[in-house]
């Protein structure tokens, strides 16, 4: 059956105004398990892909603030790229937090991985990794290490990848600790990577770790391609997941594919799990009409 979505006319920059104060006065911005946050990316070299906002980070924050979530997740092309009092100012102004910051810029811009078998690009991904993190600490918002874990193959063995990302993953998770933040390594599907797919062999890779401080990013989209049940697979995380990725089957917003979300939701409560729900979704049919039906679907199933 397709589903029809109807047009949506986004409120005028007026009405944001009113729409956000009456949030606040509604409580809409009081304490929840799982909070809601949406992507805002600012790396025009990742045109396309499942981020929902775009370009003007301001603009985000209030779209974001009008519909009622909690946070935003930044995709920055460089630490440098973002003015951290603006940030801290703007955070203030709409009664936002940031959820998390993505690194993937690393990757998409500069083709660096914790992996490369060459110690200077290494390096320099680890460098990469540090400013994101020290963009994010002090916000209390922890780097997600995504793309940038990369791929085995060539002359390098699984074995061989395994044991630099884990290095790279030890030295970066302390170095987040500083912040009392962790830091997130996200599973992704066969298609984006061949060194960790599912929740529970990411579980056993963190366990080798000699860290505590990494976690796991449950991205329900990967998860769809990878696990032979989404909600045991966020179950077979309990205790390492650190932050979700609520997402739809086909990368839109949830509610827009075939993901069962009932099941899911109440995996993530049994398991205690108390960070975001953070929408790394395409901005389908358009932003304002993919943010919108995020709100609604988290409403609808985890902020119950």
């Amino acid at each position: 059956m397709t589903q029809v979505i109807e047009p949506y006319n986004f409120p005028t920059n007026s009405t944001f105004a009113y729409m956000a104060l009456r949030a606040e006065r509604d409580g809409h911005r009081k304490i929840r398990m799982i909070s809601s946050a949406v992507t805002v990316s600012l790396v025009t070299e990742a045109r396309g892909g499942p981020f929902i906002f775009w370009d003007d980070l301001r603009a985000a924050a209030e779209k974001a603030a009008a519909l009622g979530f909690d946070a935003i997740e930044i995709f920055a092309p460089s630490p440098a790229a973002v003015n951290i009092e603006e940030l801290r100012a703007m955070l203030a102004q709409h009664n936002l937090k940031v959820a998390a910051v993505g690194t993937g810029a690393g990757m998409v811009i500069h083709g660096l991985s914790l992996i490369d078998p060459n110690p200077e690009r290494r390096a320099k991904a680890k460098e990469f990794v540090r400013g994101i993190i020290d963009l994010g600490g002090p916000f209390g918002a922890p780097a997600i290490i995504g793309s940038m874990q990369g791929k085995w193959g060539g002359g390098q063995s699984r074995d061989e990848a395994l044991a630099l990302l884990r290095k790279a993953l030890e030295e970066l998770g302390e170095y987040a600790a500083k912040y009392d933040v962790p830091l997130i390594y996200e599973p992704l599907n066969r298609y984006e990577t061949n060194l960790v797919c599912t929740m529970a062999d990411g579980v056993r890779f963190l366990k080798t770790l000699k860290t505590t401080n990494v976690k796991l990013l449950a991205d329900l989209f990967h998860m769809n391609i990878e696990e032979t049940n989404v909600a045991d697979g966020i179950r077979d995380g309990k205790g390492y997941i650190g932050h979700v990725h609520f997402v739809d089957s086909n990368r839109r917003a949830a509610g827009l594919g075939h993901m069962d979300f009932e099941p899911i939701a109440a995996a993530m409560k049994e398991i205690g799990y108390k960070g975001y729900a953070s929408a790394e979704a395409l901005p389908y049919p358009n932003p304002d009409a993919a943010a919108k039906q995020t709100i609604e679907a988290y409403n609808k199933y985890i902020n119950l």
